[in-house]
């Protein structure tokens, strides 16, 4: 999981080489205005101190993707519970893209 701006096929060569690399299940997932901090706890508090930068996403609604995705990551693998989130883009979340380069 990524931001789209640095992370889609073709703009990051370790991306795209690692891709290439992986065997097994995979999913190369990318957020539409996310920065590098809209990954993390930290985007909250950031959020505190002042509005995120011009076109990026909102620092709660990056965290809830991530959690949600990551979840389903878990629950799938590790639970073995199916987790359509994870088969391809949703209504719900239109600012995440699927990849398979």
């Amino acid at each position: 999981m990524g931001s789209q701006r640095d992370h889609s096929p073709g703009k990051d060569d370790t991306w795209d080489s690692a891709w290439q690399a992986l065997r097994g299940w995979k999913r190369w997932l990318t957020v539409a205005q996310a920065q590098h901090s809209s990954f993390t706890d930290l985007a909250l508090p950031q959020s505190l101190i002042g509005p995120p930068a011009p076109g990026a996403i909102a620092a709660a609604r990056g965290l809830a993707l991530t959690r949600a995705y990551v979840a389903a990551f878990f629950d799938q693998h590790l639970r073995h519970l199916k987790r359509p989130l994870l088969d391809g883009p949703t209504p719900d979340n239109p600012e995440v893209g699927f990849h398979n380069p």
